[in-house]
């Protein structure tokens, strides 16, 4: 019975680790499909909340 439990535990810890790698690929491929110019707008925008003082997402 014991070493089921860690069957069952390790299990998890490989779903938990391949699901935090599908999160991570999709943010990278949505970060890689701006542009140039809308990186740069975007930061400009920042920038000027940052001063603004607003919090931004």
């Amino acid at each position: 019975m014991r070493g089921r439990w860690w069957k069952v535990l390790g299990v998890a810890g490989f779903v938990g680790v391949a699901a935090t790698g599908v999160v991570v690929a999709r943010a990278e491929r949505k970060r890689r499909a701006y542009t140039p110019e809308e990186v740069r707008t975007r930061l400009r925008e920042r920038l000027e909340a940052a001063e603004a003082g607003e919090k931004t997402p």
